[in-house]
């Protein structure tokens, strides 16, 4: 029964905003209160049901449990490490590729250092994955 009503909550919640900006056509402050809200939300149910999941045989475990529950971690950290990678990758493109675009506008003979700053800041997603990809080798 929790998990019906996390799942219908969970809906609930990431459904409220855009039902709420089509519906009454919520915009500037008004919608960005309703996403903190929705954000805030989100996150808190997602830490419950994290608890949740982990409670129910955290006292009770076994050799064959504690195996496979560090395996578990260990593939939650690295998808943790890709997917943090790749935000901050596009982050870090955003920024660059516009700046990169403007200054190759005003003088096309910056076009190879420009290049060079949008490709390192491409090279924190595949340290993401390089990272992931170490983890993943020692679990299995």
């Amino acid at each position: 029964m929790q998990k019906i009503a996390l799942v219908l909550l969970t809906l609930v919640v990431i459904l409220t905003p855009s039902l709420l900006h089509f519906g009454f056509k919520l915009s500037g402050k008004k919608m960005k209160t309703v996403l903190g809200i929705n954000i805030f939300a989100f996150l808190a149910i997602m830490a419950s049901t994290a608890v949740l999941m982990f409670s129910q045989s955290a006292f009770a475990e076994t050799a064959a449990d504690t195996a496979s529950g560090a395996a578990g971690m260990g593939y939650i950290a690295a998808a943790l490490v890709t997917g943090l990678a790749a935000i901050g990758a596009g982050i870090a493109v955003a920024a660059a590729a516009s700046s990169a675009i403007g200054a190759i506008s005003e003088d096309a003979s910056v076009m190879g250092k420009a290049l060079i700053f949008v490709a390192l800041a491409e090279g924190i997603a595949l340290y993401g994955l390089l990272i992931s990809f170490t983890i993943l080798g020692r679990l299995g």
